[in-house]
């Protein structure tokens, strides 16, 4: 009931009043059964503007720390993420993938909408990274098509630390639906599952018209972090004890 409430009554009208989004290929988006929404991920402001838009409800698999801040702001921000039912999945450890295409998977077998952002994380840098092949099992296990979407402008409108969204143009592009029948029973093959992943991001990146870095998000996030803690170090060399 939250879930309508918020886009219908309290965020869904505020967010097309101020973003005033322009939409491409809703008719892409089925009206009835699974499927899966796979896009490019600028912004936080992309887990709500997608399904203010949307006709259909739709459901997110979101980050664990969604779902346990510290202290009052923490728990306001589960309870509106549980509440607009969207699904925690903790990215730590061996087991965090297979995780993700449980859940994932749940939700397509109520033959509901899944959204997922094969990047796994969020652009730091507006570039289009490597997907994971996580949204491949899924499509291939439930057999359900792939639509590709494409976020234009949400980056500029709340970049990755920016609190409060600016004002700026934004557009949701969503392309024909993608089917991987013909790969039925392949979903432990590594090559195909790549195959898939990158037909799909090559969709996105249509769409999207982003430069595409042929690389993991996290990864170069973690090695520009790196990097920046390593030139700190140098700029401010740990003085000598006497």
């Amino acid at each position: 009931m939250f879930y309508y409430v918020l886009k219908y009554v309290i965020l869904g009208p505020l967010l097309r009043l101020v973003f005033r989004p322009r939409i491409e290929g809703l008719e892409h988006v089925p009206a009835t059964g699974a499927a899966i929404v796979a896009g490019n991920h600028l912004s936080f402001s992309d887990h709500f503007l997608m399904p203010a838009i949307l006709k259909r409800r739709i459901t997110f698999l979101a980050k664990a720390e969604y779902f346990t801040g510290p202290g009052v702001r923490g728990r306001l921000t589960a309870a509106f993420f549980r509440s607009a039912g969207q699904i925690p999945v903790d990215r730590s450890g061996k087991d965090a993938g297979q995780a993700a295409i449980r859940e994932g998977l749940g939700v397509l077998s109520k033959d509901e909408l899944l959204g997922i952002y094969p990047e796994g994380t969020r652009s730091h840098d507006g570039r289009l990274y490597k997907g994971k092949v996580g949204v491949a099992v899924m499509a291939l296990k439930a057999g359900v098509p792939v639509i590709p979407c494409a976020m234009i402008g949400t980056f500029e409108a709340q970049p990755p630390g920016r609190k409060i969204p600016k004002i700026h143009p934004v557009s949701i592009r969503f392309g024909e639906p993608l089917e991987f029948s013909r790969y039925d029973g392949m979903e432990n093959e590594k090559a195909i599952l790549r195959a898939i992943t990158d037909e799909i991001m090559y969709a996105i990146l249509t769409l999207s018209e982003q430069e595409y870095v042929d690389r993991y998000a996290a990864v170069v996030k973690a090695e520009e972090a790196a990097e920046k803690a390593a030139q700190a170090k140098r700029k401010f060399p740990r003085m000598p004890l006497r």
